[in-house]
């Protein structure tokens, strides 16, 4: 059925997302899919040869589609696949996997990393076309657990460069990456996180705060600011006069609902509000603690580390000394005495990059220093590079 395979687009032409994407190994399954997918109507639909391990080489380089079926036969130990998968797959995206066993151990443990249905082969027409409905109508059961990556900034004293490397790691997985990537600047008087992406201000972000319940889809279109295709902004500019500090209760009710439709949200959080926000900080994911060389840096480095505890299965605490070698920095040895650790990543001072953030992190992001300097930091964070080996990423990526 021709018409379920988009044309190829005109070279220069951005590749259109398909709705559906089907990596299968077998015909007789192929020719079921496409049957069940042309009776729901659905118009972009992309087959490719292969299995769930070449669906994870692919999308580690493409947007992800609404719906993704994956064959795991003769593939050893599919539920590590499934940790790949998930490492590269917006946990908006509906996974229907294929096999050949039909073996209940294998069902639930496929059913707990978050899938939405598993199937054995011969496939049944009918059942297939109930589960895609499912996904596309969003009336499909996903489990609790699924959601994406929560990396949460927070520079210890005004000035650390959270903000820049926030946005330039945000920036970094929506567009090399190809993720789709939310961030949130809770400073909601003086954030300058819209700066960095040359963009405007909303009251979006209050209204959410106001009212999570009402976030959905729609809100998300409307009021989201869009920086590119892959990347969302949330971030206010309220008047000085009207300073107020969002409540806990509902940012962990957004970050809920965002983390259910994004690959990655980042939020950055300014060290005034932060106290009021621990619940925030001990969320499953990553904390970024940003410093810079100075011993009153050094001093809250410490302090921040100790209120927030030590890392657990679920969550990292990264220290990041940043602008290492400014002119009031502490040499390394000295930091690591005043902030009670050695950081985690160090960041050496550049004026150029100082210059180059006062035209926002397109300006930034085109320095080869600073992506070099970040590297560690950006395989981190996309679950690259042996620095990557943490928890689970079964359990990090679908609970």
């Amino acid at each position: 059925m021709k018409n379920n395979v988009p044309a190829m687009a005109a070279a220069g032409e951005p590749r259109a997302i398909p709705e559906a994407l089907i990596f299968v190994g077998d015909q007789d399954s192929e020719g079921v899919v496409r049957q069940a997918l042309s009776d729901l109507g659905v118009a972009r639909a992309e087959f490719v040869p292969g299995n769930i391990e070449t669906a994870t080489a692919q999308l580690a380089h493409r947007p992800s589609p609404r719906l993704l079926v994956v064959d795991i036969v003769g593939v050893d130990e599919p539920e590590t696949r499934i940790e790949a998968l998930a490492a590269v797959c917006d946990p908006s995206t509906g996974v229907v996997v294929i096999g050949e066993t039909n073996d209940i151990r294998l069902y639930r443990s496929l059913k707990a990393a978050g899938i939405d249905e598993y199937f054995f082969k011969p496939l049944m027409g009918d059942l297939l076309k109930r589960s895609f409905s499912g996904v596309f109508s969003g009336s499909a059961e996903v489990p609790s657990s699924r959601s994406g990556k929560l990396v949460t900034v927070l520079g210890v004293r005004g000035g650390s460069g959270g903000t820049m490397i926030a946005a330039t790691a945000a920036w970094h997985l929506a567009e090399a990456r190809q993720r789709r990537v939310m961030m949130i600047d809770l400073d909601l008087n003086f954030g300058d996180a819209a700066l960095q992406f040359d963009a405007g201000p909303n009251h979006a972000l209050c209204e959410a705060l106001e009212h999570p319940e009402r976030v959905d889809d729609l809100f998300l279109e409307r009021g989201a600011i869009q920086i590119t295709r892959r990347l969302n902004l949330l971030a206010a500019l309220e008047p000085i006069g009207a300073t107020q500090s969002p409540a806990e209760d509902a940012v962990l009710a957004l970050l809920e609902t965002l983390l259910r439709r994004y690959r990655y949200v980042f939020v950055d959080l300014p060290a005034v509000i932060a106290p009021h926000l621990m619940r925030v900080l001990h969320l499953p994911g990553t904390v970024l603690l940003v410093s810079t060389g100075s011993l009153v840096s050094a001093r809250d480095m410490a302090r921040w580390g100790d209120a927030i505890g030590s890392n657990s299965a679920e969550r990292t605490v990264l220290r990041i000394l940043n602008k290492s070698g400014a002119p009031d920095s502490l040499g390394k040895e000295e930091f690591t005495r005043a902030a009670g650790l050695a950081p985690d990543m160090v960041i050496p001072y550049s004026r150029d990059i100082g210059l180059a953030s006062n035209m926002g992190v397109r300006a930034i992001y085109q320095s080869a220093w600073l992506r070099r300097e970040l590297t560690p930091l950006l395989q981190r964070l996309a679950g690259e590079g042996a620095d990557a080996a943490r928890p689970s990423l079964l359990r990090r990526m679908f609970g």
